[in-house]
């Protein structure tokens, strides 16, 4: 659809084609039945009675009415499923969100990533895959109400929680609290961004009809001030809709916000009473909402692939139906991490995530349909006074023929047409390097080189992964776990190289403001500092790969000097479809199409093949760029069908 600069059109025009595009959402309110407050049984649902008269009367909104939703005067119930537009390409968004309207489901939910939208410091993108409005406005247009939940943070298990990485810029940042530093920042940024969002508002005749207020702040709960100042912030900007929390059982007693109404987290029937319990103590007695019913979960690289049974996802919603709350399904389409913005967990160990955001969700990762997906249409689809919407048909795969890379260069030899280095004595930390207009590097590798005359014990703290080379010899990595490493036997001057690489930053925990990446202090040898730095901004991004013209690449007629970009061209001679990118035999690396980053792949699993959606692929030649670290084979295998473990499709 095109895109909308709403904030610019007088309100009149707006609202009047707000009122076209929003008119298919009244016709499919789910209305509760009147009577008893807690049900024992299925509700049934009433989808009449909401008419054309509830346009000329849109001020109420939704609201809390003892332990019921009401939007306007007409009992209310959320239903809801979360896709994030900024993991879906947005030629597929239209599909995702038709096949959530034919489940059954009413509400769209999704989080807003500040760190994509504000990518440096006073620079916003709000275009093509990251067109917010346009997004919450084609959900109207589908008959799907919108619950927006902008952050500051947002977990959604991406990079910092979707807090922008220079942030960490400043030694002595205090992430979500009142710190200055911090709500200097967060102002900025919703100043840009509620302007695009309040005349989406359902007040304003937009599908919005609540927005939440931070995330789970009660497990973090470092600064009692903090959460009444972005609930401020939010409304001295416009926000005027329904104000929710959302906490699981640790943060729930602490993420209460007095005119806030609280919501819970959870995956379990046996959380169920508990946390009914805490919300009645800490609440009275208000409308209960899961915001979060987990359907599945997400995965690390080296674990376990997590499936959650259908049969039990199918239990739980309808203990939690019948135990009269509203909910919202976290997951219903996960998506991708594409790019490098998937985030991590450090607890005891540090785990980055994959970069599938499959979730074993209701809808896979490439929009298809599970089992899922076919029990709770059944069980949302009992509940409603009129038929369902037909699902859309799944959109094809194929399994295109192998690609033999023809063409490649070293990352040694492409330092040569890269961005010239920083230089500095001492190494200096991915955010803190002076690129980007003063906003540091966010994401991707970091190389540091310096010349070393004598052989002992290296140390060094890296953030995440540190190859280590001598020249281009391979010595090996460091990483969380292994600090030093023994430089052999040095003849006269020699480079000392240190790719590092981030490969997420933790997402959830206390330790938020500790995630600065790269090389943190000094490199030591023999506990002498060493000093004279060049630091390569390895970002991989578009810029980064239009530096690799045609005139850079050499036939791939020997072995090759790792790590190292591989070439190969991909045809496709119809109309191009969705596939799956396998790399067997290859070892860790990234891999572009068409100058688009496809993401990480890593042969320590769970996750083996990589998505690749037909959207962002043309006819004819479709160029593939690899960047492998340590091992390639000759070809690039396509794939009609995911290996993430066993989902239960439905075909």
């Amino acid at each position: 659809m095109p895109k909308w600069s709403v904030r610019r059109r007088p309100s009149l025009l707006l609202g009047a084609v707000l009122l076209i595009v929003c008119l298919p959402v009244l016709r499919r309110y789910l209305h509760r039945q009147p009577g008893g407050c807690d049900l024992e049984v299925t509700p049934r649902l009433d989808w009449s009675g909401l008419g054309a008269s509830l346009w000329r009367s849109r001020h109420l909104g939704l609201r809390a009415d003892g332990q019921n939703f009401k939007l306007e005067n007409s009992a209310f119930w959320i239903f809801g499923g979360s896709v994030h537009y900024f993991r879906v390409p947005r030629a597929y968004w239209r599909d995702r969100l038709l096949k959530l309207r034919a489940c059954g489901l009413n509400t769209l939910t999704t989080y807003v990533p500040w760190n994509l939208h504000e990518p440096e410091r006073g620079t916003f993108d709000f275009s093509g895959n990251l067109d917010l409005e346009a997004f919450i406005l084609l959900a109207a247009e589908v008959g799907l109400w919108v619950i927006l939940r902008p952050g500051p943070y947002i977990c959604s298990e991406v990079d910092l929680g979707g807090l922008p990485s220079w942030l960490l810029r400043d030694p002595d940042m205090r992430l979500r609290t009142t710190y200055k530093g911090f709500t200097e920042a967060v102002d900025l940024y919703f100043d840009h961004l509620m302007l695009r969002v309040v005349p989406l508002q359902y007040k304003h005749g937009g599908p919005i009809i609540a927005v939440q207020v931070e995330n789970e702040y009660g497990s973090y709960n470092k600064d009692p001030a903090y959460m009444p100042y972005i609930k401020k912030a939010l409304q001295d900007r416009g926000i005027a809709e329904l104000l929710l929390t959302s906490d699981n059982q640790g943060g729930l007693k602490s993420g209460v916000l007095d005119g806030v109404l609280a919501t819970i987290n959870l995956q379990s029937q046996s959380e169920l009473q508990l946390f009914t319990t805490i919300l009645l103590g800490a609440q009275g007695s208000q409308p209960k909402m899961v915001m979060e019913y987990w359907t599945g979960w997400f995965d690390s690289w080296g674990g376990p692939h997590y499936i959650l049974d259908s049969s039990e996802v199918l239990n739980t919603v309808s203990a939690i139906v019948k135990a009269g709350s509203s909910i919202n399904l976290y997951m219903f389409h996960g998506g991708t991490n594409f790019g490098f913005i998937g985030g991590a967990m450090h607890f005891q160990d540090y785990k980055p995530d994959v970069t599938s955001y499959d979730y074993d969700a209701v809808l896979t990762e490439a929009g298809d349909y599970t089992a899922k997906y076919t029990k709770l249409r059944e069980f949302f689809g009992s509940m409603a006074g009129a038929p369902l919407p037909v699902p859309p048909d799944l959109l094809p795969k194929t399994a295109y023929d192998p690609v033999t890379p023809a063409f490649y260069v070293s990352l040694w030899d492409a330092l040569n047409f890269l961005e010239l280095p920083v230089t500095s004595e001492n190494p200096v930390n991915m955010e803190n390097l002076p690129i980007n207009g003063g906003s540091g590097q966010s994401f991707g590798y970091t190389l540091y080189e310096t010349t070393i005359t004598a052989s002992g014990v290296l140390t060094a703290l890296v953030r995440d992964r540190g190859q280590v080379f001598l020249n281009t010899f391979f010595l090996g990595t460091l990483d969380y776990k292994k600090k030093t490493i023994i430089i052999p036997m040095v003849q006269g001057f020699t480079t000392l190289r240190i790719l590092v690489e981030n490969c997420g930053r933790v997402n959830y925990g206390d330790n938020i403001d500790q995630q600065r990446k790269g090389i943190i202090g000094n490199v030591y040898l023999n506990d002498s500092p060493l000093k004279k730095f060049k630091i390569y901004s390895l970002e991989m991004d578009r810029s980064f790969l239009q530096r690799f013209t045609a005139d850079k690449w050499k036939p791939l007629t020997e072995e090759p000097v790792f790590p190292a970009f591989f070439l190969g061209a991909l045809s496709v001679l119809d109309s191009p479809y969705d596939t799956f990118v396998k790399l067997e035999g290859w070892e860790k690396g990234v891999v572009f199409i068409n100058n688009q980053n496809l993401g990480r792949y890593w042969n320590i699993g769970p996750q083996e093949t990589l998505y690749l959606p037909g959207a962002w692929l043309d006819v004819g030649l479709n160029k593939i760029i690899v960047f492998e670290e340590k091992m390639a084979q000759r070809i690039i295998q396509f794939v009609d069908t995911p290996n993430l473990g066993q989902h239960e499709y439905v075909h």
